[in-house]
């Protein structure tokens, strides 16, 4: 007893001069700004920037412009870890700019029975009809348990509010010679001849209905998908002289399941692209990829100025940090559901399109963060504020820079001494890590550049399979502009509006990050770092 009141008393004479509330019992607060040693962080409940709900995940995002509310309702499939008998109600967010948000909670339920059609629900799209002031959405009803797998249904509502289900209407796949259990994903579009347009995803074959008032439909043909791939979630627009396709390629090899799109001049000859893919592919240098194997499911909405896609971005699983940066699934699909992820589109003079930032983001990570840089090797600059330029030489050269928040807006310029120098950006660095996890610019040829991703460090495993870029020209002043933005474990790079990388890195948060070099000398300028 006698010891017991004999620590209580110092422990109380403990905290009258310091802090009781540290779990180090009174120690000074760490000053982590000065520790450059790896933390194994984690992702906070809510992300700001890359919408994730509160519980579960985001499936297939279905974007729509509303003329009336003059905002953006983006539709997803609701997932849960357990989903239950009856799974994927339709929720909804709105979005005036593409970086904030606000939850709609849930539109379209799932039946109430398995017995039901739409005891699940699959994607679909959303239109709004001047001519009878009715809001509408086509979606999938998935019912493995019946004959009809998968069908098209409706629902309509005067406000986005309150929707009611059309249980008397669906359209089978088998009554127009599609298949039974591949009849999906509908999208709704104005084409050239002035009808509506629905096309639906069936086994390697696109079909097409019209109509004249979004009640009745006519089908009117099919083309084909790509090859032997089955090609989901079509998207279908005009954007100045050109009609795209966008569109998901679900085959499973890890150098596909991409976003991907086709152009032509007209629907008809979009339609006639698929003919010959091949052949077809838009003149970009990539076949038409959009982003990495971390951005799928992706549609499109326009507001009359700009056009915006949102996909989403797989989650992983792993015991470790280290496990899930890892565990991409090369030799099959990710892991399915995630974050939402917005880019804007850019189209170029010949058409051809790439993704780039959201204007609204920079204005939202708007902080300016002090940059230090903690170590380097081959630099010719020493630690200390990163002020000016930085000229990496040699193999293995490197800054590494001070730690990052839970959401960051990183830009820099990096200008290489000639046309086959490489370098890269490293995430989750520390000055003690045996693995770390590096986006590489790397020289396919002389002119020719792609991102590969590799864990880089004494343990890594180096490049890693399934989750690399896509093939882009090299900038003939051999300068890249990069910005990345990082939310939680969600990360989107951009360079020169020519690639988008997107990617999941857990462990991003309060670690140190690095540029590199790998041979040759890159001059890196211009570093900021913007926070929310």
């Amino acid at each position: 007893m006698i010891n017991i009141l004999y620590a209580s008393l110092v422990c109380c004479a403990f905290c009258a001069t310091t802090s009781c509330d540290d779990d180090t019992y009174g120690d000074a607060p760490r000053d982590w700004s000065n520790t450059t040693t790896f933390f194994a962080s984690t992702d906070d409940a809510g992300f700001q920037t890359y919408y994730t709900p509160a519980i579960g995940r985001c499936g297939d995002p279905m974007p729509f412009f509303d003329p009336k509310a003059d905002d953006f309702k983006v539709l997803y499939l609701q997932e849960y870890d357990n989903n239950g008998a009856c799974y994927h109600p339709f929720w909804g967010i709105s979005t005036k700019d593409g970086a904030t948000y606000e939850s709609l909670g849930e539109i379209i339920p799932t039946g109430t029975s398995t017995a039901q059609q739409d005891a699940s629900l699959g994607t679909g799209c959303a239109v709004y009809n001047e001519q009878d002031g009715l809001y509408y959405i086509y979606y999938t009803g998935y019912n493995v348990l019946l004959p009809n797998r998968e069908v098209v249904m409706r629902a309509t509502s005067p406000d986005f509010k309150t929707w009611t289900k059309d249980n008397n209407w669906a359209l089978k796949g088998v009554d127009y010679n599609y298949a039974a259990s591949d009849f999906r994903d509908p999208q709704v579009f104005k084409a050239d001849d002035g009808f509506w347009h629905m096309v639906i995803s069936s086994k390697l074959r696109f079909a097409d209905f019209k109509s004249s008032d979004l009640k009745n439909w006519e089908h009117v043909g099919s083309f084909n998908m790509v090859w032997d791939r089955m090609c989901e979630c079509p998207d279908i627009f005009k954007m100045g002289n050109y009609w795209y396709m966008v569109y998901s390629e679900g085959y499973r090899a890890a150098w596909s399941r991409k976003v991907k799109y086709m152009m032509a001049t007209s629907f008809e000859g979009l339609k006639a692209c698929f003919g010959d893919p091949g052949a077809n592919w838009p003149k970009d240098g990539h076949e038409g990829v959009l982003d990495s194997r971390a951005f799928y499911g992706a549609k499109t909405a326009s507001n009359g100025q700009d056009r915006y896609i949102w996909g989403w971005c797989p989650y992983r699983v792993g015991t470790t940090i280290h496990d899930r940066n890892i565990n991409v699934g090369a030799d099959g699909e990710p892991a399915w559901s995630g974050a939402l992820v917005c880019h804007k589109i850019i189209q170029h003079a010949d058409g051809t399109l790439s993704l780039g930032k959201v204007p609204a983001m920079a204005a939202k990570y708007n902080k300016e963060q002090p940059v230090a840089i903690m170590a380097s090797n081959g630099s010719s600059t020493a630690k200390g504020s990163m002020t000016g330029a930085v000229t990496l030489t040699g193999d293995d050269a490197y800054v590494l820079f001070s730690r990052l928040g839970t959401a960051n807006h990183i830009s820099f310029d990096v200008t290489t001494s000639n046309n086959w120098d490489k370098f890269g950006i490293s995430f989750v660095r520390g000055t003690d890590s045996e693995k770390y996890y590096t986006m590489v610019v790397n020289p396919e040829n002389e002119n020719t550049r792609k991102v590969n991703f590799e864990q880089e460090g004494p343990e890594g495993k180096g490049f890693i399979e399934g989750i690399d870029g896509y093939n882009f020209q090299r900038p003939g002043d051999n300068k890249y502009h990069i910005d990345i933005y990082t939310d939680n474990s969600v990360l989107v790079m951009y360079i020169n509006d020519v690639c988008a990388y997107t990617q999941r890195i857990y462990g991003i948060q309060k670690n140190c990050w690095s540029i590199n070099n790998y041979g040759g000398s890159v001059t890196i300028s211009d570093v900021h770092v913007a926070q929310q």
